[in-house]
Protein backbone atom coordinates (compact mmCIF):
# COMPACT_ATOMS: atom_id res chain seq x y z
CA UNK A 1 0.00 0.00 0.00
CA UNK A 2 1.72 2.92 -1.26
CA UNK A 3 1.93 5.83 1.62
CA UNK A 4 0.20 8.66 0.43
CA UNK A 5 -3.30 6.56 0.24
CA UNK A 6 -2.40 5.96 3.89
CA UNK A 7 -1.83 9.61 4.37
CA UNK A 8 -4.82 10.60 2.75
CA UNK A 9 -7.72 9.47 5.02
CA UNK A 10 -6.02 9.90 8.41
CA UNK A 11 -5.28 13.54 7.33
CA UNK A 12 -9.01 13.60 6.80
CA UNK A 13 -9.18 12.27 10.30
CA UNK A 14 -7.17 14.46 11.97
CA UNK A 15 -8.75 17.47 10.47
CA UNK A 16 -12.32 16.07 11.72
CA UNK A 17 -11.14 15.61 14.67
CA UNK A 18 -9.22 19.37 15.03
CA UNK A 19 -12.83 20.34 14.09
CA UNK A 20 -14.62 18.38 16.53
CA UNK A 21 -11.87 19.85 19.39
CA UNK A 22 -13.28 23.30 18.43
CA UNK A 23 -16.86 22.41 19.18
CA UNK A 24 -15.84 21.10 22.24
CA UNK A 25 -15.69 23.98 23.69
CA UNK A 26 -19.10 25.10 22.54
CA UNK A 27 -20.45 21.76 23.74
CA UNK A 28 -19.97 22.15 27.42
CA UNK A 29 -21.36 25.49 26.59
CA UNK A 30 -24.02 24.80 24.95
CA UNK A 31 -24.91 21.98 27.80
CA UNK A 32 -25.02 24.71 30.57
CA UNK A 33 -27.05 26.98 28.77
CA UNK A 34 -29.30 23.95 27.87
CA UNK A 35 -30.32 24.78 31.72
CA UNK A 36 -31.28 28.31 30.71
CA UNK A 37 -33.76 27.11 27.92
CA UNK A 38 -31.77 26.17 25.16
CA UNK A 39 -31.76 22.94 23.10
CA UNK A 40 -28.66 21.21 23.94
CA UNK A 41 -26.68 19.61 21.23
CA UNK A 42 -26.00 16.12 20.84
CA UNK A 43 -22.65 14.82 20.43
CA UNK A 44 -22.02 12.07 18.76
CA UNK A 45 -18.97 9.78 19.15
CA UNK A 46 -18.18 8.17 16.12
CA UNK A 47 -15.07 5.10 15.80
CA UNK A 48 -14.03 4.22 12.46
CA UNK A 49 -11.49 1.48 12.17
CA UNK A 50 -9.04 1.44 9.30
CA UNK A 51 -5.86 -1.18 10.07
CA UNK A 52 -4.70 -2.33 6.92
CA UNK A 53 -7.64 -1.61 4.72
CA UNK A 54 -7.58 2.35 4.18
CA UNK A 55 -10.64 2.42 1.27
CA UNK A 56 -11.09 5.53 -0.61
CA UNK A 57 -14.85 5.50 0.26
CA UNK A 58 -14.06 6.33 4.08
CA UNK A 59 -13.37 9.36 3.62
CA UNK A 60 -16.90 10.52 1.85
CA UNK A 61 -18.42 8.31 4.83
CA UNK A 62 -16.96 10.84 7.46
CA UNK A 63 -17.61 14.07 4.97
CA UNK A 64 -20.97 13.22 4.89
CA UNK A 65 -22.16 12.08 8.15
CA UNK A 66 -20.17 14.72 9.86
CA UNK A 67 -22.13 17.56 7.65
CA UNK A 68 -25.12 15.66 8.23
CA UNK A 69 -24.69 15.56 11.76
CA UNK A 70 -23.48 19.07 12.31
CA UNK A 71 -26.79 20.53 9.55
CA UNK A 72 -29.22 18.41 12.75
CA UNK A 73 -26.94 20.25 15.68
CA UNK A 74 -24.80 17.77 16.82
CA UNK A 75 -21.37 17.54 17.17
CA UNK A 76 -18.98 14.38 16.36
CA UNK A 77 -16.04 13.47 18.09
CA UNK A 78 -13.99 11.12 15.33
CA UNK A 79 -11.45 8.39 16.49
CA UNK A 80 -9.89 6.64 13.54
CA UNK A 81 -8.18 3.74 14.60
CA UNK A 82 -5.11 2.74 12.41
CA UNK A 83 -4.21 -0.54 14.67
CA UNK A 84 -6.68 -3.22 14.76
CA UNK A 85 -9.68 -4.34 17.61
CA UNK A 86 -6.84 -3.52 20.50
CA UNK A 87 -6.56 0.17 19.55
CA UNK A 88 -10.27 0.53 18.34
CA UNK A 89 -11.33 -0.90 21.87
CA UNK A 90 -8.90 1.93 23.43
CA UNK A 91 -10.34 4.37 21.37
CA UNK A 92 -13.95 3.82 22.30
CA UNK A 93 -13.21 3.76 25.91
CA UNK A 94 -11.59 6.96 25.13
CA UNK A 95 -15.15 8.18 23.77
CA UNK A 96 -16.72 6.45 26.56
CA UNK A 97 -14.90 9.38 28.86
CA UNK A 98 -16.18 12.03 26.77
CA UNK A 99 -19.48 12.76 27.94
CA UNK A 100 -21.24 11.42 24.42
CA UNK A 101 -24.58 10.90 23.80
CA UNK A 102 -24.83 7.78 21.14
CA UNK A 103 -21.82 5.93 19.83
CA UNK A 104 -21.43 4.90 16.17
CA UNK A 105 -18.97 2.19 15.18
CA UNK A 106 -16.90 0.65 11.86
CA UNK A 107 -16.22 -2.11 13.42
CA UNK A 108 -12.36 -3.23 12.70
CA UNK A 109 -13.57 -7.09 14.25
CA UNK A 110 -17.02 -7.62 14.42
CA UNK A 111 -16.72 -10.34 17.16
CA UNK A 112 -14.28 -8.47 19.19
CA UNK A 113 -15.97 -5.50 20.05
CA UNK A 114 -18.69 -7.28 22.17
CA UNK A 115 -17.64 -6.12 25.75
CA UNK A 116 -16.77 -2.79 25.15
CA UNK A 117 -20.16 -2.38 23.56
CA UNK A 118 -21.96 -3.81 26.37
CA UNK A 119 -20.18 -1.19 28.40
CA UNK A 120 -21.62 1.80 26.56
CA UNK A 121 -25.15 0.50 26.66
CA UNK A 122 -24.92 -0.54 30.83
CA UNK A 123 -23.97 3.36 30.76
CA UNK A 124 -26.63 4.20 28.83
CA UNK A 125 -25.34 5.26 25.71
CA UNK A 126 -26.96 4.05 22.51
CA UNK A 127 -24.79 2.03 19.68
CA UNK A 128 -25.14 2.20 16.59
CA UNK A 129 -22.99 -0.23 13.90
CA UNK A 130 -22.03 1.87 10.65
CA UNK A 131 -21.73 -0.30 7.64
CA UNK A 132 -20.61 -3.67 9.61
CA UNK A 133 -22.56 -5.57 12.25
CA UNK A 134 -21.25 -5.85 15.33
CA UNK A 135 -21.99 -9.77 16.45
CA UNK A 136 -22.62 -11.05 19.78
CA UNK A 137 -24.05 -8.66 22.15
CA UNK A 138 -27.48 -6.47 21.55
CA UNK A 139 -26.72 -2.41 19.95
CA UNK A 140 -30.06 -0.28 19.28
CA UNK A 141 -29.22 -0.36 15.15
CA UNK A 142 -27.09 -1.45 12.76
CA UNK A 143 -27.06 0.75 9.07
CA UNK A 144 -25.59 -0.44 6.32
CA UNK A 145 -26.28 -2.12 2.43
CA UNK A 146 -27.80 -5.38 1.71
CA UNK A 147 -24.59 -6.45 1.73
CA UNK A 148 -25.68 -10.21 1.03
CA UNK A 149 -27.79 -8.84 -2.44
CA UNK A 150 -23.76 -6.86 -3.00
CA UNK A 151 -23.08 -10.61 -3.38
CA UNK A 152 -25.96 -11.68 -5.95
CA UNK A 153 -25.50 -8.51 -8.09
CA UNK A 154 -21.79 -9.12 -8.39
CA UNK A 155 -22.56 -12.93 -9.64
CA UNK A 156 -24.86 -12.54 -11.66
CA UNK A 157 -22.81 -10.19 -13.74
CA UNK A 158 -20.11 -12.75 -14.21
CA UNK A 159 -22.60 -15.45 -15.05
CA UNK A 160 -23.81 -12.94 -17.52
CA UNK A 161 -20.33 -12.64 -19.06
CA UNK A 162 -18.96 -16.21 -18.85
CA UNK A 163 -21.60 -18.70 -18.23
CA UNK A 164 -19.41 -21.40 -18.62
CA UNK A 165 -15.89 -21.25 -17.68
CA UNK A 166 -13.47 -21.29 -14.71
CA UNK A 167 -14.60 -18.65 -11.64
CA UNK A 168 -11.81 -17.48 -8.84
CA UNK A 169 -13.33 -16.02 -6.14
CA UNK A 170 -11.64 -13.58 -3.61
CA UNK A 171 -14.17 -12.98 -0.37
CA UNK A 172 -13.37 -10.64 2.19
CA UNK A 173 -12.05 -10.18 5.69
CA UNK A 174 -12.33 -13.46 7.80
CA UNK A 175 -13.18 -10.35 10.78
CA UNK A 176 -15.88 -9.06 8.73
CA UNK A 177 -19.34 -10.26 8.43
CA UNK A 178 -20.40 -8.35 5.59
CA UNK A 179 -17.33 -10.75 4.15
CA UNK A 180 -20.14 -13.73 4.40
CA UNK A 181 -22.96 -11.93 3.87
CA UNK A 182 -21.46 -10.75 0.35
CA UNK A 183 -19.49 -14.49 -0.52
CA UNK A 184 -23.50 -15.97 0.89
CA UNK A 185 -25.16 -13.90 -2.03
CA UNK A 186 -22.33 -14.86 -4.38
CA UNK A 187 -23.23 -18.68 -3.88
CA UNK A 188 -26.88 -17.79 -3.90
CA UNK A 189 -26.51 -17.59 -7.63
CA UNK A 190 -23.07 -19.56 -8.25
CA UNK A 191 -24.09 -22.93 -6.90
CA UNK A 192 -26.77 -24.21 -8.93
CA UNK A 193 -24.59 -23.61 -12.24
CA UNK A 194 -21.66 -25.14 -10.29
CA UNK A 195 -23.60 -28.24 -9.60
CA UNK A 196 -24.31 -28.37 -12.94
CA UNK A 197 -20.60 -28.25 -14.32
CA UNK A 198 -21.18 -25.24 -15.90
CA UNK A 199 -18.88 -23.11 -13.35
CA UNK A 200 -15.76 -24.66 -12.05
CA UNK A 201 -14.13 -22.87 -9.15
CA UNK A 202 -10.51 -23.02 -9.34
CA UNK A 203 -10.16 -21.88 -5.84
CA UNK A 204 -11.94 -19.66 -3.27
CA UNK A 205 -9.83 -17.31 -1.41
CA UNK A 206 -10.56 -15.80 2.19
CA UNK A 207 -8.26 -12.96 2.99
CA UNK A 208 -7.34 -12.19 6.95
CA UNK A 209 -7.92 -8.27 6.19
CA UNK A 210 -9.29 -6.01 3.64
CA UNK A 211 -5.88 -6.09 2.19
CA UNK A 212 -4.65 -5.06 -1.86
CA UNK A 213 -1.16 -6.58 -0.08
CA UNK A 214 -2.61 -9.88 1.23
CA UNK A 215 -4.91 -9.90 -2.43
CA UNK A 216 -2.00 -9.74 -4.36
CA UNK A 217 0.21 -12.59 -2.54
CA UNK A 218 -2.66 -14.69 -2.34
CA UNK A 219 -4.07 -14.45 -6.02
CA UNK A 220 -0.74 -14.59 -7.28
CA UNK A 221 -0.41 -17.46 -5.68
CA UNK A 222 -3.02 -18.91 -7.98
CA UNK A 223 -2.20 -17.49 -10.76
CA UNK A 224 1.02 -19.25 -10.65
CA UNK A 225 -0.54 -22.50 -10.75
CA UNK A 226 -3.04 -21.73 -13.40
CA UNK A 227 -3.74 -18.86 -16.07
CA UNK A 228 -6.77 -20.49 -16.68
CA UNK A 229 -9.34 -18.26 -15.34
CA UNK A 230 -12.57 -16.85 -17.19
CA UNK A 231 -13.87 -14.91 -14.29
CA UNK A 232 -12.71 -13.64 -11.18
CA UNK A 233 -15.43 -12.53 -8.13
CA UNK A 234 -13.67 -10.34 -5.87
CA UNK A 235 -14.98 -8.59 -2.77
CA UNK A 236 -14.33 -5.04 -3.36
CA UNK A 237 -12.73 -2.70 -5.88
CA UNK A 238 -9.31 -2.93 -3.52
CA UNK A 239 -9.16 -6.25 -4.37
CA UNK A 240 -10.40 -6.43 -8.10
CA UNK A 241 -7.36 -3.75 -8.49
CA UNK A 242 -5.24 -6.34 -7.21
CA UNK A 243 -6.38 -8.98 -9.26
CA UNK A 244 -6.33 -6.76 -12.37
CA UNK A 245 -3.02 -5.98 -11.75
CA UNK A 246 -1.62 -9.50 -11.55
CA UNK A 247 -3.43 -9.91 -14.83
CA UNK A 248 -2.02 -7.69 -16.30
CA UNK A 249 1.42 -8.93 -15.46
CA UNK A 250 0.28 -12.26 -16.98
CA UNK A 251 -1.30 -10.70 -20.23
CA UNK A 252 -4.39 -11.41 -19.03
CA UNK A 253 -6.00 -8.04 -18.61
CA UNK A 254 -9.46 -7.53 -20.11
CA UNK A 255 -9.89 -11.08 -21.19
CA UNK A 256 -10.98 -12.30 -17.96
CA UNK A 257 -14.66 -11.13 -16.29
CA UNK A 258 -13.70 -8.73 -12.93
CA UNK A 259 -15.94 -7.48 -10.44
CA UNK A 260 -15.59 -5.61 -7.20
CA UNK A 261 -17.92 -3.45 -5.13
CA UNK A 262 -17.25 0.14 -3.99
CA UNK A 263 -17.44 2.29 -6.97
CA UNK A 264 -13.52 3.37 -6.52
CA UNK A 265 -12.61 6.10 -8.90
CA UNK A 266 -10.05 3.34 -10.31
CA UNK A 267 -12.65 0.95 -11.10
CA UNK A 268 -15.48 2.81 -12.21
CA UNK A 269 -11.72 3.86 -15.13
CA UNK A 270 -11.23 0.42 -15.46
CA UNK A 271 -15.00 -0.25 -16.22
CA UNK A 272 -15.08 2.28 -19.03
CA UNK A 273 -11.67 1.46 -19.92
CA UNK A 274 -12.95 -2.28 -20.77
CA UNK A 275 -10.66 -3.54 -18.11
CA UNK A 276 -13.12 -4.35 -15.31
CA UNK A 277 -16.55 -5.63 -15.88
CA UNK A 278 -19.01 -4.07 -13.01
CA UNK A 279 -18.80 -2.64 -9.72
CA UNK A 280 -21.45 -2.19 -6.98
CA UNK A 281 -22.52 1.01 -6.11
CA UNK A 282 -23.57 1.81 -2.96
CA UNK A 283 -24.90 5.34 -2.76
CA UNK A 284 -22.89 6.38 0.95
CA UNK A 285 -24.54 10.17 0.76
CA UNK A 286 -28.19 8.05 1.44
CA UNK A 287 -26.29 5.67 4.15
CA UNK A 288 -24.29 8.49 6.30
CA UNK A 289 -26.98 10.85 6.32
CA UNK A 290 -29.32 8.39 7.52
CA UNK A 291 -26.98 7.23 9.98
CA UNK A 292 -26.23 10.69 11.41
CA UNK A 293 -30.24 11.09 11.64
CA UNK A 294 -30.78 8.01 12.86
CA UNK A 295 -27.91 8.46 16.18
CA UNK A 296 -29.31 12.16 16.34
CA UNK A 297 -32.97 10.72 16.96
CA UNK A 298 -31.55 7.80 19.26
CA UNK A 299 -29.59 10.20 21.37
CA UNK A 300 -32.83 11.99 22.01
CA UNK A 301 -34.23 8.99 23.03
CA UNK A 302 -36.34 7.47 20.43
CA UNK A 303 -36.47 3.83 18.83
CA UNK A 304 -34.95 3.52 15.82
CA UNK A 305 -37.98 3.25 13.19
CA UNK A 306 -37.72 0.56 10.78
CA UNK A 307 -39.28 -2.63 9.92
CA UNK A 308 -36.29 -4.97 8.98
CA UNK A 309 -34.51 -6.75 11.23
CA UNK A 310 -31.09 -8.67 10.93
CA UNK A 311 -29.71 -11.60 13.54
CA UNK A 312 -26.35 -10.54 15.24
CA UNK A 313 -25.85 -13.50 17.50
CA UNK A 314 -27.07 -12.07 20.92
CA UNK A 315 -30.52 -13.25 20.88
CA UNK A 316 -31.89 -9.99 19.78
CA UNK A 317 -33.57 -9.11 16.68
CA UNK A 318 -31.48 -5.57 15.57
CA UNK A 319 -33.13 -3.02 13.47
CA UNK A 320 -31.54 -2.96 10.01
CA UNK A 321 -31.51 0.41 8.36
CA UNK A 322 -31.14 -0.93 5.07
CA UNK A 323 -29.85 0.77 1.64
CA UNK A 324 -29.79 -1.14 -1.49
CA UNK A 325 -26.66 -1.37 -3.96
CA UNK A 326 -26.77 -0.97 -7.56
CA UNK A 327 -24.69 -2.64 -10.27
CA UNK A 328 -22.65 -0.67 -12.24
CA UNK A 329 -21.39 -1.57 -15.98
CA UNK A 330 -19.99 0.71 -18.58
CA UNK A 331 -23.01 1.36 -20.01
CA UNK A 332 -24.51 2.86 -16.43
CA UNK A 333 -21.86 4.41 -15.42
CA UNK A 334 -23.49 7.79 -16.70
CA UNK A 335 -26.82 7.08 -15.18
CA UNK A 336 -25.47 5.92 -11.75
CA UNK A 337 -22.33 7.05 -10.87
CA UNK A 338 -21.90 10.40 -12.64
CA UNK A 339 -25.77 11.49 -12.26
CA UNK A 340 -24.89 11.44 -8.25
CA UNK A 341 -22.03 12.63 -8.23
CA UNK A 342 -20.06 10.12 -6.71
CA UNK A 343 -17.18 11.04 -9.39
CA UNK A 344 -17.07 13.25 -11.99
CA UNK A 345 -17.27 12.55 -15.96
CA UNK A 346 -13.82 13.87 -16.06
CA UNK A 347 -12.20 11.87 -13.71
CA UNK A 348 -14.03 8.46 -14.58
CA UNK A 349 -13.45 8.73 -18.82
CA UNK A 350 -9.93 10.63 -18.19
CA UNK A 351 -8.56 7.74 -20.02
CA UNK A 352 -11.02 7.22 -23.06
CA UNK A 353 -9.73 9.20 -25.97
CA UNK A 354 -12.40 11.01 -27.41
CA UNK A 355 -14.82 10.74 -24.80
CA UNK A 356 -17.87 13.55 -24.86
CA UNK A 357 -17.70 14.49 -21.01
CA UNK A 358 -21.47 15.31 -19.47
Amino acid sequence: MSLNRVIRPVSFACAVALAVALCGCSRSSSRAAAGGGEARRVVIGFSIATDTFILERWNKDLKIFTGAASDLGADVIVQLSAGGAKEQIAQINFLLTRGIDVLVVVAHDTDMLSGVVKKARDAKIPVIAYDRLIMGTPIDAYVSFNNREVGRLMASALLSAVPRGRYLIVNGSLRDNNSYEVSAGVHEVLDSRIERGDVRVVDEIWLDEWSSDEALSRIGKVLETTEDIDAISCANDQIAGAAIQLLAEHRLAGKVAVVGQDADIGACQKIVEGIQLMTVYKPIERLATKAASLAVSVANGNAPASGVTIDNRSGAEIPFVREEPIPVFASSMDDTIIRDGFHSAEDVYRNVPGRVKK
